[in-house]
């Protein structure tokens, strides 16, 4: 199995920007805690981060017949970016909405999600974990 992790604007920043909401583990941090698990899981994982919507959606639209997942956390695209939500949506591949802080409990525009309603499931609020855990439900329900 394959999967494509897809990080949006400033989470290249982790560790630098906001360390009291995102803590001080550095972009590098996730992207190895993430590859970790997948050795575990003994599936492949392929990173990507962009601060461009449009780099995003063609990253999206290129995942078809490659990947058997999306794990994605838009950044501050979530709330607003209906482009990521029609590519979401108009793909065939199965895509996890994940955040590292909690944004139902932060500023009220952050509680809401424009992608959500075309991604498979969200986990919101778990830090680097919220990421590991949507592979691990990717490859669970890959083998029911």
């Amino acid at each position: 199995m394959r999967f494509l992790i897809m990080n949006g604007p400033n989470l290249n920043l982790l560790g630098i920007r906001a360390p009291e909401v995102y803590g001080r583990k550095t972009y590098a941090d996730l992207c190895g805690f993430i590859q970790s698990k997948a050795d575990e899981l003994s599936v492949d994982v392929d990173f990507y981060q962009s601060n461009h919507e449009g780099d995003l959606i063609d990253r999206i639209h290129s995942a078809m017949g490659v990947y058997d997942g999306i794990i994605f956390n838009a950044g501050a695209y979530t709330h607003y970016s209906y482009a990521l939500h029609d590519a979401i949506e108009s793909v065939p591949v199965p895509v996890a909405e994940v955040h590292i802080s909690d944004i139902d409990a932060r500023e009220s525009f952050r509680r809401i999600s424009v992608i959500r309603p075309a991604c498979a499931f969200t986990i919101s609020g778990k830090g680097f974990e919220g990421y590991t855990e949507a592979l691990s439900r990717f490859v669970s329900e890959s083998n029911q």
